[in-house]
């Protein structure tokens, strides 16, 4: 299918409206990240260490990971309209848990139950590519990640003044409230895209051995798994870097970790306005190399001693915009190589993506000790960057000898 097929909004019998499948993805960012502000008020509210109420963090994403493998197949099988019904109305029960646990373990559980909204996510970027071909598909999701990017950037601030006016239940309140909302949403708006399937699941299961010898499979996902591993790296060595070496302020790291955030934004813009006409290789490519030419480029500032938090938070705005070009086109491409597995692979790359991210995050905080500076973080990050060229030149390349 190469045509976009015609959308009614709220109309069940019709594709969704793009900005249905940009909440959905909204959904999942703002779970992430929301509550964040409010962990010290949270450890004190169940009396137990802030190292243990940040497994609500560590623990989500590991479950994030995990389940994007399953949620992909199953929506293959039964399709994308009731596995993300199912998926929101999961979400809204571990929701109403977190909010009456009476101990942290009950509430860490009902946290890792919150991952199920992973499938909005996933699907929301399987259904783009169910509506249209490849170089479109890349503009779209464009588009859905656009919207997602604001998330991050406001959702923490939000977050933060709930806390301070209402207490920290007050996050989970408002995740309740928006789960609530696009599961009507959804409801009303999200007719089924993917293709009728009757086989079974072992036959289905016998087609994935295609899609995991697909080079170019692979290629796409490890280009897009390093490019969002330095944003990761980011998350992980940042805080450190900020407060230790340069000694700034919480509320002065905060309005600088908006830097990835405002390229990230500009990078997806990007990418919904000229995927189309450029082709998802070349944009992909085009990423990549923005992303190393900023580490590169801060690493030498760096070596020079041009060492300020202006200038080493500055440059990360360069990692949000090849982000931003990157993530978009490199899905866009897996979930073309093998398009009636597309669930499949948007979840087996999310899955990788999440998980080599936060392998980056904790290597981040492995590197970064006291006296060591941000050396060994830029240093990181530079080699990370130009892996994920290297693994799109290899996709390119491979299409240019064999066409597969």
């Amino acid at each position: 299918m190469t045509d976009r097929p015609e959308t009614r909004f709220l109309d069940r019998a019709s594709p969704p409206h793009i900005m249905t499948l940009v909440l959905l993805a909204s959904l999942s960012a703002l779970s992430m990240n929301i509550f964040l502000p409010s962990l010290p008020a949270m450890a004190r509210h169940f009396g137990t260490d802030y190292a243990i109420m940040q497994l609500s963090v560590s623990l989500f994403l590991a479950v994030n990971a995990a389940l994007q493998l399953v949620i992909g197949p199953v929506a293959d099988r039964f399709g994308r309209r009731p596995v993300l019904l199912a998926a929101i109305v999961l979400f809204i029960l571990a929701t109403l848990g977190t909010l009456i646990a009476p101990t942290v373990e009950v509430f860490l559980f009902f946290r890792m139950c919150q991952a199920v909204v992973v499938a909005a996510m996933v699907l929301s970027r399987a259904v783009v590519r169910d509506m249209v071909g490849e170089a479109e598909a890349a503009s779209m999701i464009g588009y859905v990640t656009m919207g997602m990017a604001l998330v991050p950037m406001v959702g923490p601030m939000l977050g933060g003044a709930l806390d301070e006016l209402f207490g920290w239940q007050a996050s989970f309140v408002v995740l309740l409230i928006c789960g609530v909302a696009i599961l009507l949403l959804t409801w009303a708006d999200l007719g089924e895209t993917a293709p009728m399937r009757s086989s079974s699941f072992r036959a289905q299961f016998a087609e994935y051995p295609a899609l995991l010898r697909a080079r170019r499979f692979w290629g796409y996902c490890l280009a897009a798994a390093f490019a969002s591993g330095s944003f990761f790296g980011f998350l992980g060595g940042a805080p450190f870097v900020g407060s230790e070496v340069f000694g700034l302020s919480p509320s002065l790291l905060g309005i600088y970790f908006a830097a990835p955030a405002v390229g990230y934004l500009v990078g997806n813009g990007l990418s919904g306005r000229y995927s189309t006409r450029i082709g998802v290789d070349r944009m992909v490519l085009v990423g990549t190399l923005i992303t190393t030419g900023g580490m590169g480029t801060l690493a030498v500032l760096f070596a020079a001693g041009l060492q300020s938090a202006e200038i080493f938070f500055g440059f990360f705005v360069f990692v949000g915009l090849g982000n931003g070009m990157v993530i978009p086109n490199a899905t866009a491409g897996m979930l073309s190589v093998r398009p009636h597995l597309a669930g499949t692979a948007s979840g087996l790359g999310g899955a990788m993506m999440i998980g080599g991210g936060a392998a980056m995050a904790a290597l981040a905080g492995a590197l970064l000790q006291p006296g060591s500076g941000a050396g060994p973080l830029i240093a990181m990050l530079v080699a990370t960057s130009l892996a994920s060229v290297a693994a799109i030149l290899y996709v390119i390349r491979r299409k240019q000898t064999i066409g597969a």
